[in-house]
């Protein structure tokens, strides 16, 4: 039992820049409350205390405004970063070392009795705020679910989910939405923001320009190129970098 507190202090204060001391963590942390709570759940609900189990989970409730069903499987290292809302169901499984942020709900889409109708999270899966896995599949280890994502699907080992519905960004694969991230921090500005990667019009339009942005910059390369292929000097040719000038109007070649 001790041990597993240590493990829990030592794993908060490695994982939140915001914790200072043990003490800290041990006393103003809900997560950590909430899982503790959820370990007395759970052990009387394997033991058929199911009444005990659902009163315990009820008081964990009320304290920390976190939700875990006593059937769900929770593993050890597990980070419930400030948590209100956060909601796991029966079925649930959630793997060693995984992040789960506020507002997350990991639930069912079957009535069926007995079935297993909630997500299984493998191990160091990171789920981001307000989002929403729901069913009885898979999110892989190393896995990723942005913020505010509806998740309906599996979710591939080492991969990102992002949207609603959400879409799979497999790692590597995406590198039109690289460039784009690139672009935005070169500027001093990201279209992500809070609302990453969501249906939102504005964030689709800041989208839009960023990928204009980035061809633009490879088509002034690419004449750049052919002119200093050609022989003539182009005196203070353009780099990368300046092809877009966030303060105004782009410089332009002498």
């Amino acid at each position: 039992m001790f041990t597993r507190l240590r493990e829990d202090l030592a794993n908060v204060l490695e994982r939140d820049p915001a914790a200072r001391s043990r003490w800290e963590v041990l006393t103003c942390y809900p997560g950590m409350h909430a899982l503790w709570l959820h370990r007395f759940a759970h052990a009387a609900w394997i033991r058929g205390f199911y009444w005990v189990g659902r009163f315990t989970s009820h008081i964990g409730r009320m304290l920390t405004g976190i939700e875990i069903h006593p059937g769900a499987t929770v593993g050890r290292r597990v980070f419930i970063d400030h948590g209100m809302g956060v909601v796991i169901g029966e079925t649930a499984e959630v793997g060693d070392d995984c992040t789960i942020y506020q507002g997350v709900t990991l639930g069912g889409t079957s009535l069926y009795r007995g079935a297993k109708r909630h997500p299984t999270l493998g191990r160091g899966v990171v789920i981001g705020a307000g989002a929403k896995v729901l069913g009885g599949f898979e999110v892989g280890d190393g896995a990723k679910v942005g913020s505010n994502a509806v998740v309906v699907k599996p979710v591939p080992a080492g991969a990102t989910a992002v949207g609603n519905p959400a879409r799979v960004i497999e790692a590597g694969k995406d590198e039109a939405a690289k460039a784009r991230e690139a672009k935005a921090e070169q500027m001093g500005f990201t279209a992500y923001g809070v609302t990453r990667d969501l249906d939102d019009p504005v964030s689709k339009a800041l989208h839009g320009l960023l990928d204009h942005a980035v061809e633009t910059d490879r088509r002034i390369r690419v004449l750049v190129d052919q002119l200093v292929a050609a022989g003539i000097s182009v005196e203070g040719a353009l780099k990368s970098e300046d092809a877009f000038d966030p303060q105004g109007l782009g410089k332009m070649v002498d």
